[in-house]
């Protein structure tokens, strides 16, 4: 087993409610083809760096995963047919990633 993390990047227009669809669906297209998910965090809405489709925020959905390489072909695949999707990067984390995450997640629990 692999360990992946994946940020996207969800249209602005959406209400909360589709919001958390929107992460519904991915967490789902995870755990359907054999993923587990480690982490999930809600980063909610951000200003873009640059314009993306003539828009300038979205909602920023971080989620740290384990699983084979094929689910990122899947994953991927998905993320590129829904249209609330305007960006989306996925990456395989080294052991160095992965000390790092685990760190910064008691971090967080910690300060909450």
């Amino acid at each position: 087993m692999n360990h992946y993390e994946t940020v996207f990047i969800a249209t602005p227009v959406l209400s909360d409610v589709q919001s958390k669809e929107v992460l519904d669906k991915f967490r789902g297209v995870i755990t359907e083809n054999g993923g587990q998910i480690v982490s999930e965090e809600d980063w909610g809405l951000k200003k873009l760096a640059y314009p993306i489709q003539k828009k300038t925020t979205g909602f920023y959905f971080l989620v740290e995963f384990t699983g084979e390489g094929d689910l990122i072909e899947k994953l991927e695949t998905q993320y590129r047919r829904d249209e609330r999707v305007i960006r989306f990067l996925t990456f395989k984390m080294d052991k160095y990633a992965v000390e790092y995450a685990e760190k910064r997640r008691t971090k967080i629990k910690k300060a909450e």
